[in-house]
């Protein structure tokens, strides 16, 4: 990953790369819906996607499935910001373009960067310019505005919008209540419980968490169903208490 290199006072500052947990740089941009800035969705979930360019094969394609979903995101709390290196009039044609050949009304808005700000601050520049197809990310951020994911694509690439969705399951889920997802988990699946870092609470899941809707395959790999996860989250903190 890149690093991002902040003007302050005229002397740029390192400020370290764009990793997980990292409070995802502020912007201010003009979109499809007027001027945007990041940091006014605090409170809600957003994804962030960048596309190459408008009138893109892939691009447009990605385009159209987050507004056949766009609903799916809505229910999770979600706003969807997407940013081109084209201008707010490509974007607005573009968006007409897509009404007019697929009969989608897009209902996020478009962002323009067209000198690649918002680009350089979340490391979507390829630094050694070897290649000339601009870097494709799509970043989800949570409520409190720091990154939660990352996914890059290359530009043959199309998204898959329901990873996208299964990812914001499996992070809302984690906030909510303390579990983990499994490999391959979908939406109705088992989740695991975090593994424990002593040999206490190891036997404590051995021998009194099926009491608590655990199913502990070895005392690190425990596995709980949805309709437990109240019961196991109070496992866990009383586990934690007596801790």
């Amino acid at each position: 990953m890149s690093v991002i290199n902040e003007t302050v006072n005229s002397d740029k500052v390192e400020t370290g790369c764009i990793t997980l947990g990292r409070v995802a740089p502020d912007f201010t941009a003009l979109s499809t819906d007027g001027y945007i800035t990041l940091s006014q969705f605090r409170g809600k979930w957003v994804v962030l996607v960048s596309e190459p360019g408008d009138f893109a094969a892939t691009s447009t394609t990605s385009i159209i499935e987050l507004t056949k979903h766009y609903e799916e995101f809505r229910k999770r709390n979600v706003e969807i910001l997407v940013v081109t290196i084209d201008n707010n009039f490509a974007n607005i044609e573009w968006l007409v373009n897509i009404y007019e050949n697929h009969g989608i009304v897009v209902p996020f808005p478009l962002l323009e960067d067209l000198k690649a700000e918002i680009a350089h601050k979340y490391g979507m520049v390829n630094p050694d310019r070897v290649y000339a197809e601009s870097v494709r990310d799509l970043f989800i951020i949570g409520p409190e505005g720091k990154i939660r994911a990352i996914l890059t694509y290359p530009v043959s690439c199309g998204r898959n919008t329901y990873e996208v969705l299964r990812i914001i399951d499996s992070l809302q889920l984690t906030e909510a209540y303390n579990v983990y997802t499994p490999s391959n988990w979908m939406p109705g699946d088992l989740v695991m419980v975090p593994t424990t870092h002593t040999f206490r609470d190891a036997m404590i899941r051995k021998e009194r968490g099926s009491n608590f809707g655990l199913d502990c395959v070895t005392w690190y790999n425990c596995y709980t169903e949805y309709d437990s996860l109240r019961d196991t989250n109070r496992f866990l903190n009383i586990i934690n208490r007596n801790n």
